[in-house]
């Protein structure tokens, strides 16, 4: 019960717009992987999702259900509506988050969602035609990161 309380106070604080809150509910050592961002540590993962918020300019929407945890590990399922920074698009992203828990806190959080249909509501055309390669994963992992460091040197 105590880790599904953990999860409800991480979504609850996404859905306030508040990474610092977010960022409590991560152990020191938390592991972060997702499609678009790949393999985070650290304080990175927080300064992802302040980023994140940051961009959104307060029209991110946040919701969440099938919270689930036991002592080791838990999930949930969540939605995120935004327009996408860089084109202005309308994105409504439906992820799976899997958790792993230690000394009360968040140790590896795994976002996973369709990449191609997320480049196809973020990027239009682009996604549809090469949504589903290598290439574009690589080429806007490679932009996610150099905005994440862009983001932390302001910070």
């Amino acid at each position: 019960m105590q880790n599904e309380t953990l999860i409800h106070q991480f979504y609850q604080a996404f859905q306030r717009g508040d990474a610092e809150g977010m960022a409590a509910c991560y152990h020191s050592d938390i592991e972060f992987e997702d499609p678009a961002f790949g393999r985070l540590r650290g304080k990175e993962v927080g300064a992802m999702w302040a980023m994140l918020i940051d961009r959104s300019k307060g029209q991110l929407q946040i919701t969440y259900s099938d919270v689930k945890a036991d002592g080791q590990k838990g999930q949930a399922y969540w939605e995120a509506r935004y327009a996408f920074s860089q084109t202005k698009r309308q994105v409504h992203n439906k992820i799976n988050a899997q958790f792993q828990f230690k000394d009360g806190k968040i140790i590896a959080h795994r976002d996973q969602f369709s990449f191609w249909k997320w480049t196809i509501m973020a990027l239009g055309l682009p996604g549809i035609l090469l949504g589903w390669t290598p290439f574009l994963k690589n080429k806007v992992r490679t932009q996610v990161r150099k905005a994440l460091t862009r983001f932390q040197s302001m910070k």
